[in-house]
């Protein structure tokens, strides 16, 4: 079943909408809700202090749904540990647990594991063959119901059904017009995810307590997959590369698979799965999805900053220095700022190298600066509200600017709570 519900200045297809919570705090997936970002620890789980505080990291950036994974009696032991370090921490994100091949005794040898958790991810390509794959899958599913936890059935082309992908590839070698072998596999992902979800319903657990993924790792594939599993349901659909890669090539891969799913209105929930730098720092991965959200204009996050490139007009780095300054500072206010300054997240920020485009994106922007370039006068004009307000020179610009930048954020966005 398919269908649109209005959503800024999209449209979505109109899914089921499933609650995750815990203390208390729910998120919703799908329905009317907005487009949610998830992430997942690299932490071993066994590893109570780490994972917990590696979550906290991951929620305070805005994840808001956090996964981890769940793999051995050792780690399937900590994780009501770690609900409890997180909840004494004021940290109610929804904790999702990670479950394959063992899953459905862990689940059933650890019961505080079961209740601790708020959503569970099974993967049925991982649950053995034949009846045993049907009996395991039928006992975590017993164990959702019992609890009244959600699940997310989720599908992976590098984990797909081998007896279903078998049959499937045998039913197309002996039809008058076969089709290519990529083909049947991407309708096997969907054939597994939706026929694992009729199933769960046939268990007991509720359609509202159902969530769709079929990840693979190349954009078209992932575009036509969920295209076609969107068609053929109305679950809510949790969208990501399975496998992302590193650095730029994983962001521009998510960027350009999800904005594409985005716009056509599919999807409910996002992962980027992106591979960390060595050092790196997981709240990358978080910080992409939300931008990529906000630039297509379904989610507001954090204030957004303009910046120019630079060019031979531009005369030094400050612009650049200050850009990454302002933006960094802004990111490091929202946990603080979405309590006290609502509304704070939709602002544009403009800082421009030079007065080609410089005057013209400040004036556009709620607030903007344009610093000198190459000849021009040594001078910076703020501008505030589409009006030039005050014009900077000297050592100081970046502080001063900064300050210009609180002054305007407490006085339009604190008005806000007297009203």
């Amino acid at each position: 079943m398919t269908g649109d519900r209005a959503m800024g200045p999209l449209a979505r297809h109109i899914t089921r909408a499933v609650n995750v919570s815990w203390g208390g705090h729910t998120v919703t997936v799908g329905g009317d809700a907005p487009v949610l970002v998830q992430s997942m620890t690299n932490t071993d789980t066994a590893d109570a202090v780490a994972t917990a505080i590696q979550v906290k990291e991951l929620a305070r950036a805005g994840s808001e749904i956090v996964r981890i994974t769940v793999n051995t009696p050792e780690a399937a032991k900590e994780v009501s540990a770690i609900r409890e370090q997180l909840d004494r921490m004021g940290v109610y994100v929804p904790l999702v647990g990670d479950f394959h091949y063992n899953g459905h005794k862990l689940l059933t040898q650890f019961p505080d594991c079961a209740q601790a958790l708020s959503k569970y991810r099974i993967n049925p390509g991982n649950m053995g063959g034949g009846k045993k794959r049907d009996d395991n899958f039928a006992q975590m599913i017993e164990v959702a119901c019992l609890h009244k936890k959600p699940v997310r059935i989720g599908v992976n082309w590098g984990s797909l059904d081998h007896e279903l992908l078998a049959r499937m590839m045998d039913e197309n070698s002996k039809s008058s017009q076969p089709r290519d072998a990529q083909a049947v596999m991407r309708d096997a992902l969907v054939v597994s995810a939706v026929s694992n979800a009729q199933r769960a319903e046939e268990l007991g657990l509720p359609g509202d307590a159902i969530i769709l993924s079929c990840k693979v790792s190349h954009v078209q594939d992932l575009i036509s997959v969920y295209r076609d599993l969107a068609s053929r349901c109305d679950y809510p659909l949790h969208l990501g590369l399975t496998e992302a890669g590193m650095g730029s090539k994983g962001i521009v891969a998510s960027t350009a698979a999800l904005s594409v799913l985005l716009q056509e209105g599919i999807g409910d929930t996002i992962r980027i799965s992106l591979t960390p730098e060595p050092g790196g720092d997981r709240t990358r991965e978080v910080i992409v999805g939300q931008e990529i959200l906000q630039t297509m204009g379904l989610r507001a996050f954090t204030p957004m900053v303009v910046a120019c490139p630079g060019c031979g007009r531009t005369s030094s780095t400050v612009f650049q220095d200050l850009a990454s300054q302002i933006q960094t500072y802004l990111r490091e206010q929202m946990p603080l700022w979405k309590d006290i300054y609502p509304g704070v997240e939709s602002m544009n920020v403009a800082v421009m190298g030079c007065v080609v485009n410089g005057p013209g994106e400040s004036r556009h922007a709620d607030l903007g600066i344009s610093l000198p370039g190459t000849g021009e006068v040594p001078a910076a004009p703020v501008f505030v509200d589409g009006e030039r307000t005050v014009t900077l020179k000297g050592d100081n610009i970046a502080q001063e600017f900064q300050a210009i930048v609180e002054q305007y954020v407490a006085r339009r966005y604190g008005a806000a709570l007297s009203v």
